[in-house]
């Protein structure tokens, strides 16, 4: 199964299908960086991006460094 998550950008509402388990997940991660009641600029989805992938970054400093450890 599949559940719809919507947000809306510069006025124009975006649909995406995700998983059911995936979807609380989601949801609650764009609420921490989206108006997901409301409109949302290019800046802040642009914002969103870059704090995401730097938390990715840091994920996999943090696991090279745990699988340095344990090589």
């Amino acid at each position: 199964m599949s559940k719809k998550i919507s947000l809306h950008v510069n006025g124009r509402r975006f649909d995406v299908d995700v998983e059911d388990e995936f979807a609380p997940f989601l949801q609650a991660e764009m609420a921490k960086d989206f108006n997901v009641e409301g409109n949302n600029d290019l800046k802040k989805v642009l914002h969103a991006y870059v704090k995401k992938t730097h938390e990715l970054y840091l994920q996999e400093k943090e696991i090279q460094k745990i699988y340095t450890t344990i090589s």
